[in-house]
């Protein structure tokens, strides 16, 4: 159920954003990517653990740096980050110990990262959005 929630729910915001025209300012998917990685930082802080907010912070750092270069060179790279992502998520408890994950984020947040990905990457192929 988590991955069905998460394909309908990306699905529904990417396509809200582009009737309401929110994806036309390049700022929308790269803001999504770095929320997005935000959470399991959230995570460790509910699951009280500083070892795993350390490193849940370092890998969203490295999502930030890249949203931030994708924003401001090639959104490409967010479709890359928004993917990568969801392939962290599927890895994600055999690499980080975080107690605060609860159980169905990691197939939801996989379902959601790789819709919006596959989302992103037909509005640049179309030109809906410029890389």
């Amino acid at each position: 159920m988590p991955y069905v929630i998460g394909v309908v729910l990306a699905a529904s915001i990417c396509l809200l954003a582009t009737v309401v025209g929110l994806d036309r300012d390049r700022a929308l998917y790269p803001t999504m990517t770095i929320v997005i990685a935000s959470y399991y930082g959230l995570f460790a802080v509910m699951g009280g653990s500083t070892r795993a907010l350390a490193a849940e912070s370092i890998v969203a750092g490295l999502f930030i740096v890249i949203s931030i270069a994708g924003f401001k060179w090639n959104l490409w790279l967010l479709v890359v980050a928004l993917a990568a992502h969801g392939v962290f998520d599927f890895f994600h408890s055999g690499v980080i110990a975080d107690p605060g994950v609860p159980a169905w984020w990691p197939s939801f947040c996989l379902a959601f990262d790789l819709v919006a990905a596959a989302y992103l990457a037909v509005l640049l192929l179309k030109a809906r959005v410029r890389a």
